[in-house]
């Protein structure tokens, strides 16, 4: 009998193929390929297998390439044809003379030729070792925290004092801690810890008090080990480690060329009328080649260009006889040299730079504006008892406030509407009872903060106190609370359409997917900066190239010649300085032109003061030091960030300011200007990069309240107060404290109430928010660190 086979129909069910998610599933995969291999895995290339020979031979090139490596790296320093080892001598104690334990280190050999320079620098070489030393002690106390961190970044070494007659409670004083988070923030270039006077005490007692020193060290640098330093051997064998152990790297030492000064001098004499000087300083040159035609910063004194510079003979030499160095000079060209032009010059009649200058504003509001009558309204006065009171009475509002009423958007009138009734005090109403109280309100306000009848040692107490700097900080730390518990919310004006308030702000469907232009609605300040198409990359090049450059190279004795240094900073820094000292950098192409530049900063731990965005700050940014007032956002991923109104402790945030461009990696200190006119370090961070395109968004949160709750919809009031208000924000999306979104379907009424829907019922103790956006820019704050003679300026102002 025939098989009979069976044949579905035209009837047959066909059932939908199961769907394995957006990619197919492994059973699929091996369905399609039927057995099939990929081509790479049936490639016939094999890895040639070396033999055990091959194998050691390779390992040993490897090996002899390291070994190579790191004794060109050691020959860098210290050696005949090199520059000398730098160590700066640090004591971390005011009472502890570094001089001494200098003193101890020159006699630690018979065969040491020691010699000095006028600017404080001690050569010292040692037959014995082949190595040759150069020691520079700061100026240490109160005032010369930023001496000693300008002298650490050219230094090799930093030899640490500490000295065991202090006691054991007393290693570090409190100068010592205060320079020591500011070094270490900074960045601490091979550290050495010296303990001194250990043969002063009970010898029952040295053990003990070693280790306990050494339990110190460990917690503020684990990896380094307690030298003793009171005799010659012990000196000795200091010198034995700073020229053997491995040196620590700082990028900014090897990315760019820099020197210490050995000699500084005027090259032409001293004449009293001329308004610019030419210094010429030798020293050796370290880190990367130095070009002739490119530019010098100063710090105190600024960046400047060079006239020439020309080899000196090396008078610290070991073997003087072995000086075979052929004397070479190298004038810059005014063709090729760089321009010290800061700022790029806009054209006027370019594109979408036609837009009309500050100046020009601010003369067409004062040719236009109409003078507006304020009248002094008694307390509890209606309008229409205030229109009795005759036009003669009433003043100019400039007379004043000071302000155009125009002004709803600046900064100082939302942190006026964002502050509650319950946290203001006296002192931030009392601007307003100056225009609408009486004058005998006033008066009495006034008699009520006199301290007339306060005793006599209360009068020296008060005397010796900053009232009007305890105000601002109360105010300030009030001001940061309300923002931590209710962070961005304000309240909607009542006498002001909030759509004219807050016509710079947009709403966002997504904070992290809305699209934002970074070109959209520049400040006319961006018209003056530069900008990089790829920061990065040209990061990389330039420090490539800066390395390869044409030039004096390291090691190499030079002496520089630098024009048009003004006469002021020089007799502000001879003055102003206890020390002679002066350090140069070599600055990479771009770096005197200015532009965004973004540092990511974190608080130290030992400040608890809230730093307001746009507040002052003194920063120290790689080889530069300049006042700025920046502007913090959250330092998060994204092409969006969002503006910060306060610096918080125990946070970290991204500041953005303007300033001359530099390429990272480079150290960031910020510091704050304490009364008695002391820094204060309140932060550390890093350069982040130098982009202009990065947006920071300034968040103002609207909150209204559910008055009537039904399923899906909710009657809201008290966001807004006006119809138009309300159909203006409609499109904007609607958010609750509970998690809920919506949007505004229509207007009830002509107070502000609206129908919203939600995607859910709504609680009874729940808020709707509205989140709005605008872009915020720095100010053009910028003003860099520079010490000038006040005699000089002071007859200039006049």
């Amino acid at each position: 009998m025939a098989e009979v086979f069976h044949r579905p129909g035209p009837f047959k069910q066909t059932n939908k193929a199961h769907k394995t998610g957006r990619h197919r599933s492994k059973g699929a995969i091996e369905n399609v390929l039927k057995g099939r291999v990929s081509l790479k895995a049936v490639s016939h290339k094999h890895k040639q297998e070396q033999s055990r020979e091959q194998r050691r031979n390779q390992m040993n090139q490897i090996r002899k390439k390291k070994r190579e490596e790191a004794r060109m790296e050691k020959l860098r320093l210290g050696t005949e044809n090199s520059a000398p080892f730098m160590i700066c001598v640090l004591p971390m104690h005011q009472q502890i003379d570094a001089k001494s334990a200098l003193a101890i280190i020159e006699s630690c050999d018979e065969g040491a030729i020691i010699q000095r320079t006028e600017t404080g620098a001690t050569y010292i070489n040692l037959p014995r070792f082949k190595q040759r030393f150069c020691f520079i002690i700061p100026p240490t106390g109160q005032g010369n925290e930023v001496v000693v961190l300008d002298y650490l970044k050219v230094c090799d070494t930093t030899l640490l004092l500490t000295s065991a007659a202090m006691g054991e409670n007393d290693i570090f004083d409190r100068w010592g801690l205060r320079i020591f988070n500011m070094i270490s923030a900074q960045g601490i270039p091979t550290p050495i810890v010296a303990l001194m006077d250990l043969e002063s005490i009970n010898p029952k007692k040295r053990c003990d008090m070693k280790s306990t020193v050494q339990k110190f060290i460990s917690r503020v640098l684990p990896k380094e080990k307690v030298m003793q330093l009171d005799s010659n051997a012990e000196g000795l064998n200091l010198m034995r480690r700073i020229g053997g152990q491995k040196k620590n790297t700082l990028p900014n030492q090897t990315n760019r060329p820099h020197l210490f000064c050995d000699s500084v001098d005027i090259e032409n004499n001293f004449n009293q009328n001329e308004d610019n000087i030419t210094l010429k300083v030798s020293g050796f040159l370290r880190g990367a080649p130095l070009d002739e035609n490119s530019l010098v910063h100063i710090p105190g004194f600024g960046d400047f260009q060079m006239q020439q510079i020309s080899t000196a003979p090396d008078v610290f030499k070991i073997n003087k006889r072995s000086d075979n160095i052929q004397f070479q000079i190298r004038l810059a060209d005014p063709q090729k040299q760089t321009s010290l032009q800061r700022e790029n010059v806009p054209d006027a009649m370019d594109a979408e730079q036609t837009w009309p200058t500050e100046e020009e504003i601010k003369l067409a509001q004062h040719e236009t504006k109409t003078t507006k009558l304020i009248k002094r309204v008694p307390k509890g006065w209606s309008k229409y008892q205030a229109a009795w009171i005759p036009d003669d009475e009433a003043v100019e509002a400039d007379d004043i406030s000071g302000k155009d009423d125009s002004d709803y958007d600046n900064e100082e009138c939302e942190d006026k509407n964002q502050e509650n009734d319950e946290f203001m005090s006296c002192e931030d109403q009392s601007f307003e009872g100056e225009i609408h109280k009486p004058e005998s309100d006033k008066e009495e306000y006034v008699e009520t903060g006199s301290v007339s009848d306060a005793a006599i040692n209360d009068e020296k107490y008060d005397l010796q106190m900053d009232f009007h700097e305890e105000r601002e900080t109360m105010k300030k730390i009030k001001e940061a609370r309300v923002d931590e518990l209710w962070p961005d919310e304000i309240d909607t004006p009542l006498d002001v359409d909030a759509r004219d308030r807050f016509q710079k702000y947009r709403g966002l469907e997504s904070f992290r997917t809305s699209p934002w232009d970074p070109k959209e609605n520049l400040p006319y300040d961006y018209a003056r900066i530069y900008q990089f198409k790829n920061f990065d990359r040209t990061k990389r090049r330039v420090i490539a190239e800066a390395k390869e450059a044409y030039g004096f190279h390291h090691g190499t004795y030079i002496t520089i010649n630098i024009k048009n240094v003004p006469q002021a900073h020089w007799r502000g820094y001879t003055s102003a300085r206890n020390t002679k000292g002066l350090v140069i950098y070599g600055l990479l192409p771009h770096e005197q032109q200015m532009s965004v530049v973004n540092v990511v900063l974190k608080r130290i731990p030992n400040t608890d003061a809230p730093i307001k965005s746009k507040e002052a700050l003194i920063i120290q940014c790689g080889y530069r030091r300049f006042v700025v007032n920046p502007i913090f956002s959250q330092h998060t991923n994204g092409d969006k960030h969002k503006y910060e109104r306060y610096f918080r402790p125990h946070t970290t945030v991204c500041a953005t300011f303007y300033a001359p461009i530099q390429f990272p990696p480079a150290p960031v200190l910020a510091f704050k200007l304490n009364p008695d006119s002391t820094l204060a370090l309140v932060a550390r961070g890093c350069l982040l990069s130098c982009n202009p395109d990065r947006v920071v968004l300034k968040r103002i949160v609207l909150s209204g309240h559910p008055m009537r709750i039904n399923r899906k919809s909710a009657t809201v009031r008290y966001m807004f107060f006006n119809k138009e208000d309300v159909d203006y924000f409609k499109p904007v999306k609607l958010r609750t404290k509970c998690g809920r979104l919506g949007h505004i379907k229509e207007s009830l009424g002509t107070h502000g109430h609206m129908k919203c829907i939600f995607d859910g019922q709504l609680r009874s103790y729940d808020t709707v928010f509205m989140y709005l956006y605008k872009r915020v820019y720095p100010k053009w704050t910028y003003e860099e660190c520079l010490i000038r003679d006040e005699a000089i300026e002071d007859e200039k102002m006049e």
